[in-house]
């Protein structure tokens, strides 16, 4: 399974979200630190659940950099976190 799809299924299954897009920037990156030829190192999450309503952007990056620690810690070196809860615009 491809690692987009793995931070896809973990964030759905921990944040039930209302919308959710995971991009993979890792072209973006060819030939700075943490990037592999395959690819697959670093992503772009967009992501809308009310579990961020009323948290901070720091909390929010942090219940998501938990969600996903397995692959922070392994296959995955950069991810971009766009994390708004429902009715807020989208922020970074």
């Amino acid at each position: 399974m491809r690692t987009v799809d793995h931070i896809t299924e973990k964030l759905t299954a921990t944040f039930n979200p209302q919308s959710l897009r995971v991009d993979d920037e890792s072209h973006l990156h060819a030939g700075h630190a943490g990037a592999r030829p395959e690819g697959e190192t670093h992503f772009r999450v967009y992501i809308v659940s009310e579990a961020f309503a009323g948290k901070s952007r720091v909390d929010r990056h942090r219940m998501i950099n938990q969600a996903l620690a397995a692959e922070l810690s392994g296959s995955v070196h950069a991810l971009a976190i766009h994390a708004s809860a429902p009715g807020e615009p989208a922020r970074s």
